[in-house]
């Protein structure tokens, strides 16, 4: 055990060297000492006091400690925390700092040559030596801090070539699930009718076009008496669901319409026949037919956007037909409306997604009217595309829509 009272930080720091190279603890070791118990001692120095230094060799059945301790009066100065120390303290008390440091009796650790006999302000030799561990240790962390930069930015790479590969497999993915579902939809939806003296057109666009399924869904057919039927349903909801609660209701009222049921009957004996095998189905419906031969047409519906009629000359009208839909209160047709179109007359069925794109259907409804009579010089198939993209230059709502046109040839 050594004991040696101090007054000043080199006496300090020569004291510290002389002990660390007494027992050949090693340069990194001896370089922290030295920081440590001169940041505890600092302050007392400065004040006037001594310190003292104490070191004590400790066995006790395992690695051999060297316990070294500062010992700074209780003078009521304060000392930075041991965790913070260059060194960290093992243990402290109101007048102690002790450090308990391995001995490596075996040699194994770097031994700091000796300088013992340095004095105490000619400690430029040591301190290159300290500055050079330092120095070492630092160009270590640097070398390891740029293997570690470079495998993070490989790490980097790879992870960003998978993402890549990812989103792209992803969007082939939703690319051939919208081609399924659009093929799916079109199987469902009926081809153009060939009947003399009608031009007919049709277009149908989703509310999102990786989801191309929707409640929205026409039916056209011959009757024998050879008049055309036509039916428009806008089943509530977006998606699967929805196109076969629309699909359900097309072919309900296909099996009424070709068993003779009055047009008016048909939107409620529908609702009859689908409500008890689904109570939640709600459906706007618009029903018409026409006579090619003499251009006589009825109309009947529940709850859904009249048809838009123009003339040859530019007159338009929107043909009301009140009632309620499938899955509404007291269901059904009110009446049927009548009318005859004329050679060139053109007749437009469509559901809420063209005209409130805006959220204001009244607004919607005339600007539907002044659209069909700026197209209606377009051929009739591809009279329908043209007024759904002018209609939806501005969309503050998305919808399903479908659109809907027959001409009574000239």
């Amino acid at each position: 055990m050594t004991a040696t009272d101090l007054r000043s930080l080199p006496a300090l720091r020569h004291a510290v060297r002389s002990l660390a190279d007494t027992h050949r603890l090693g340069v990194e070791v001896r370089a922290r000492l030295a920081l440590a118990a001169g940041r505890v001692a600092a302050p007392v120095v400065d004040a006037g006091f001594p310190v003292t230094l104490t070191a004590t060799r400790e066995d006790d059945g395992g690695a051999p400690l060297l316990a070294v301790t500062l010992d700074h009066r209780a003078c009521g100065i304060g000392v930075p925390p041991a965790d913070e120390l260059p060194l960290a303290a093992h243990s402290t008390t109101p007048s102690t700092v002790t450090w308990h440091i391995a001995l490596d009796t075996a040699g194994g650790t770097t031994p700091a040559p000796t300088d013992a006999d340095a004095p105490p302000d000619g400690e430029s030799e040591v301190l290159l030596k300290e500055l050079g561990a330092a120095l070492a240790q630092v160009d270590a962390l640097k070398a390891e801090h740029r293997l570690l930069k470079h495998e993070l930015a490989e790490t980097n790479s790879g992870v960003l070539a998978l993402y890549v590969q990812l989103d792209e497999r992803d969007q082939q993915v939703r690319r051939a699930h919208g081609r399924v579902l659009r093929e799916l939809e079109d199987a469902l939806r009926p081809p153009v009718l060939d009947v003399p003296g009608l031009e007919l057109g049709v277009h149908y666009a989703p509310a999102d076009s990786e989801a191309p399924t929707g409640g929205d869904l026409y039916d056209w057919f011959v009757l024998p008496d050879g008049t055309v039927h036509i039916t428009v349903v806008d089943a509530l909801g977006h998606g699967v669901r929805s196109t076969r609660t629309a699909l359900n209701v097309t072919h309900a009222v296909r099996t009424l319409a070709l068993e003779g049921h009055p047009l008016q009957s048909i939107v409620a004996r529908t609702n009859e026949v689908l409500a008890p095998f689904d109570p939640a189905l709600m459906a706007t419906v618009l029903l018409a037919r026409l006579r090619p031969e003499t251009g006589e047409l009825h109309l009947a519906g529940g709850s859904h956007p009249p048809a838009l009629l123009m003339r040859r000359g530019g007159g338009t009208e929107y043909l009301e037909t009140p009632g309620r839909g499938i899955g509404f209160p007291l269901p059904g047709s009110e009446e049927v409306r009548r009318t005859r179109m004329r050679p060139g007359d053109l007749l437009l069925l469509y559901t809420d997604g063209l005209t409130e794109s805006r959220r204001d259907p009244e607004e919607g409804e005339a600007r539907l009217a002044r659209a069909v009579r700026d197209h209606a010089h377009r051929p009739t198939a591809h009279l329908p595309r043209a007024l759904a993209k002018e209609m939806h230059a501005v969309i503050l709502h998305a919808d399903d829509t479908l659109a809907l046109a027959v001409r009574l040839s000239a």
